[in-house]
């Protein structure tokens, strides 16, 4: 965990924490915002235990957090940050397809959701409509939130995937992108029997036979 001195401002600028496992993006993403007299990266974290350590020393107004930490999901660190310091806002950042993670962002507590391949205009921009109480996604986004995502079996399925717990639609996602079981063992650090377990899990909930049944349900869903 890296803690960085505050600079001096006449009105207190905005605290914000960095958690992400890549320290060349973590470096532009402080960067970016150092530029900005309003706001002031209290700290940085690799993974959810230092943000969790960091949120109770700094008491950040706003934690920018990574989807892929390399010792917990995102997601449930945005759950762990809810539970125990619900003062503190998140704004999830990720490499992952919005339309997969964005409303199951909004619906466990976040504040808003962006790509990291977005120009840094927007990012800032989602920083401060956050920093404002207000929620961020993409236009398209927003507008698929309110029009239901869709009717008919669209919505059916977006009710199917809203069964699965947070680690089920990561591994879900991991075999849309053509990752078999071996790999996602290795990437999420778990052994290939829990995976194996997952997908058994993931099928059952989504009425589906075997693994084939599987894989070609993941790439519908994602596009893939």
């Amino acid at each position: 965990m890296v803690v960085s001195q505050p600079r001096p401002s006449i009105q207190p600028p905005h605290r914000i924490l960095v958690v992400d496992d890549h320290p060349l993006f973590r470096a532009g993403l402080v960067g970016l915002m150092s530029h900005e007299s309003d706001l002031d990266v209290c700290g940085e974290a690799h993974n959810a235990a230092q943000a969790l350590d960091a949120i109770k020393l700094l008491n950040p107004d706003l934690a920018i957090v990574d989807i892929g930490l390399p010792d917990k999901n995102g997601l449930e660190l945005l759950k762990d940050i809810q539970a125990l310091h619900p003062g503190v806002d998140v704004l999830i950042i990720s490499m992952h397809a919005e339309s997969l993670y964005a409303e199951r962002v909004l619906r466990a507590g976040g504040r808003g959701y962006i790509m990291k391949n977005e120009s840094p205009g927007k990012i800032m921009q989602a920083i401060r409509r956050v920093l404002e109480g207000k929620v961020y996604v993409s236009e398209a986004t927003s507008a698929a939130i309110m029009d239901g995502i869709s009717a008919g079996r669209a919505k059916e399925a977006g009710a199917q995937i809203a069964k699965l717990t947070n680690r089920e639609f990561e591994i879900l996602n991991f075999v849309s992108q053509g990752l078999n079981a071996p790999e996602i063992a290795r990437h999420l650090g778990v052994s290939l029997k829990t995976v194996d377990t997952h997908r058994m899990h993931i099928r059952d909930k989504l009425g589906l036979k075997n693994n084939t049944e599987l894989i070609h349900y993941a790439a519908r869903w994602t596009g893939a």
